[in-house]
């Protein structure tokens, strides 16, 4: 069993009934399942691009991706309907609580001045989306082998009803959300006085 399904089962369960007043642990939002996504642009002019994309995502969830294709044609960014643009796949069970634990514990620590992520990023119902610049971070990629840096978007969905309950949920599970004193400082507003 994954370790970080260990730690929801034995420690965030707990803490949410204590938190929110839960009766059953069924109530107890829990994750359903994480999406990776990958968009590529460049792939209208250069297909080799999607190759490259799908064998990275494939090493870094353990997965195989989708390849995701033009719905329309827009002839101003010279886009033809069912032209391959991206590749995204999606994670349940153990493989999702393996690549968040990865995610929580060795990739985002690997960002540059990594001061924490925004917890404002959440949908209205509990769900979270997260964008990385590119795709070094985790360290199944071999740096030297990057053709280019390549953004992606994590989409976190969990079972809560709202944003309360999800940001609860992830921050005990372990999700490193900046603190408001530092977000506030990043907007421009003076910083409290310790």
């Amino acid at each position: 069993m994954a370790r970080l399904k260990n730690k929801y089962q034995d420690d965030v369960i707990p803490a949410m009934m204590k938190e929110f007043g839960y009766k059953n642990v069924m109530q107890v939002p829990r994750l359903e399942k994480i999406t990776l996504n990958v968009g590529l642009g460049e792939a209208t002019q250069n297909i080799k691009v999607i190759d490259s994309a799908v064998a990275e995502i494939a090493v870094i969830t353990g997965q195989k991706p989708v390849v995701t294709r033009a719905k329309k044609a827009i002839a101003n960014f010279k886009l033809r309907e069912g032209v391959p643009i991206g590749c995204m796949v999606t994670l349940r069970g153990d493989r999702m609580y393996e690549f968040l634990d990865r995610l929580i514990h060795v990739a985002l620590p690997r960002v540059r001045d990594f001061k924490g992520i925004s917890d404002r990023s959440f949908d209205g119902r509990g769900n979270y989306s997260l964008g990385l610049r590119e795709q070094v971070i985790f360290p199944e990629i071999q740096s030297d082998k990057v053709e280019k840096p390549r953004g992606m978007t994590v989409s976190i969905t969990t079972t809560s009803k709202t944003d309360q309950e999800g940001r609860a949920l992830l921050k005990f599970m372990g999700m490193p959300f900046a603190s408001s004193s530092i977000r506030e400082n990043a907007i421009g507003q003076e910083m409290p006085a310790n």
